[in-house]
């Protein structure tokens, strides 16, 4: 290999200088050192595990450390911004990092948010905060038709293929999960044996392809998923029909990352590019999506089985909703993942411009499962760059139940947006399929960095409801979180949105759900 090459010559020309500058003449010093200094910090970046950029880029790797050290002196000039495009005051990056590492310190001095400017968001303290509770709450997921229900965490790891991440981040991201107790989402890349070695729970995503239970042709095999989803380890199945970054066109793995492997996990052609289409084959009404949840729930032995969708048309979702009702079943949870999601692989345009945010999609869910009675039995998720305990309680009062995180993880396990997840080059080891790569990322290092984070991010949330007066974030209001609207207004989510009473569109929809209520048709996809 290349790089342990360049550093065992170093090693050795620095030797030999040494040699010459005892014996020859003492000008060899000045090759000498430098020469045998670079060789020694090369082979000691091989050989540490902390760093999977030193370790694929010995040397030169520590360029990247310097320039994180003086950024603080750079932010004058290159504004960080949030996840929602306004300035904010830490980088989201380092908060993983540090809470990865169980660095995680508080930082005095104030916000450096404008506070005052529009779109500036709160959380609401009490004056009589609670004690913080011992044990994270737990959110039991399975309706009435279930009958292996699931204790899902406040915080899991979010959907991420096997093929799109290395076996190494898989490995360490489902061992993290094991230790800390909370569930891994497979992604729709099929049931891979990183997911299912280390014992983390899973939530088992299926998505348009069928991958790891279809049929030659490409359709689904009940019998393939019914033997896989039988597995211990799998706790709940997911339906994918769309994901925030890509809402509508499915999914691409080039050939290149298509190894033996991965072609035997997806049950497709080796090296040859994998197209997940934007369609399902399985269902073409709003009825026939509600009875193959059904379905699938039967296959996989009663164990919790929801879907997965980046929401576009209230008119398209309500007539599942209707679908639901008149079938007398419906799925145990809906993860609801945010229009500014996504993990890399995605088309700028559509990242930028297609799908509701997740705010709007959350209030979209929670307001027509609660208008047509349905809320109590499905568990709302929320998918959409979730990464502090701030973000969390934020959308657990927009109506989610429980949260999920990628982007956060993968930092957790290293990513440093290098932006090549499409190239089979990640600098880090975390989404390529090159065994060399891949090897610098060390699952017994960054498994406890998942755990830890998790953990972290999960006691701040927990922190702040405390703050808040809340244990249980079932108890967690619109009220509870504030917007400045204008410099000098600020409103309550309760005041700023419409919440709908339980049962309320059965009853007498209001005039802003009447129109969207009436034309929704559970026998189609109306538009």
């Amino acid at each position: 290999m290349t790089r342990i090459a360049i550093v065992v010559l170093a090693l050795l020309t620095g030797a030999s200088a040494l040699v010459a500058a005892v014996v020859v003449s003492p000008w060899w010093w000045f090759a000498a050192v430098p020469l045998t200094v670079l060789g020694l910090l090369g082979a000691g970046d091989l050989l540490q595990r902390r760093h999977s950029v030193l370790r694929n880029y010995p040397v030169l790797g520590h360029a990247r450390f310097l320039l994180e050290r003086i950024r603080p002196e750079l932010q004058q000039y290159f504004v960080e911004r949030n996840f929602d495009g306004r300035p904010f005051d830490r980088d989201v990056r380092t908060i993983v990092y540090e809470r990865a590492k169980g660095t995680d310190a508080e930082q005095p001095y104030g916000t450096e948010r404008d506070v005052y400017q529009p779109g500036y968001e709160f959380l609401v303290p009490s004056m009589a905060p609670c004690p913080v509770p011992e044990t994270p709450p737990r959110v039991r997921v399975g309706g009435p038709d279930c009958t292996r229900p699931y204790d899902m965490a406040l915080l899991n790891v979010s959907a991420m293929s096997f093929g799109s991440l290395s076996a190494n981040a898989v490995l360490a991201l489902n061992a993290g999960a094991k230790a800390g107790g909370f569930a891994q989402d497979t992604g729709e890349g099929g049931l891979s044996d990183y997911h299912l070695r280390p014992g983390g729970d899973l939530i088992w995503e299926i998505g348009t392809g069928y991958f790891g239970c279809r049929t030659r042709d490409g359709d689904f095999d009940p019998a393939e998923f019914a033997d896989k989803a039988a597995h211990e380890h799998v706790k709940c199945v997911s339906l994918k029909l769309s994901q925030g970054a890509k809402p509508g066109i499915g999914g691409v793995l080039p050939g290149a990352k298509v190894n033996a492997e991965i072609a035997r996990v997806r049950d497709v052609p080796e090296g040859r590019t994998v197209i997940s289409p934007p369609y399902h084959r399985v269902f073409d009404t709003p009825r026939e999506l509600v009875r193959f949840i059904a379905r699938m729930r039967d296959l996989a032995g009663g164990k919790p089985t929801g879907f997965k969708l980046c929401v576009g048309s209230r008119r398209q979702f309500l007539a599942v909703c209707k679908a639901m009702l008149e079938e007398g079943t419906a799925p145990d949870f809906i993860v609801v993942d945010g229009g500014e999601g996504g993990t890399g692989a995605a088309p700028m345009e559509f990242a930028d411009h297609v799908g509701a945010p997740l705010t709007e999609g959350l209030l979209t869910v929670h307001n027509a499962l609660v208008g047509t009675g349905l809320r109590d039995r499905i568990r709302i998720g929320a998918s959409g760059k979730i990464a502090t305990g701030t973000d969390l309680v934020k959308r657990m009062v927009q109506g989610a139940d429980y949260g999920n995180a990628a982007r956060a993880m993968m930092f957790a396990v290293g990513c440093i947006q290098a932006q090549r997840c499409h190239t089979n080059t990640c600098p880090t080891g975390v989404t390529t399929q090159d065994p060399r790569r891949a090897r610098a990322l060390d699952v017994g290092d960054k498994a406890p960095r998942v755990r830890r984070f998790q953990e972290a991010t999960v006691a701040s949330a927990l922190q702040i409801m405390a703050s808040m007066g809340v244990t249980d974030p079932a108890d967690l209001r619109p009220h509870m979180l504030r917007q400045r609207v204008d410099p000098f207004t600020e409103r309550s989510y309760e005041e700023l949105y419409e919440w709908l009473e339980p049962g309320q569109l059965l009853a007498e929809p209001p005039a802003s759900w009447a129109a969207d209520w009436k034309a929704a048709d559970p026998g189609r996809f109306a538009v």
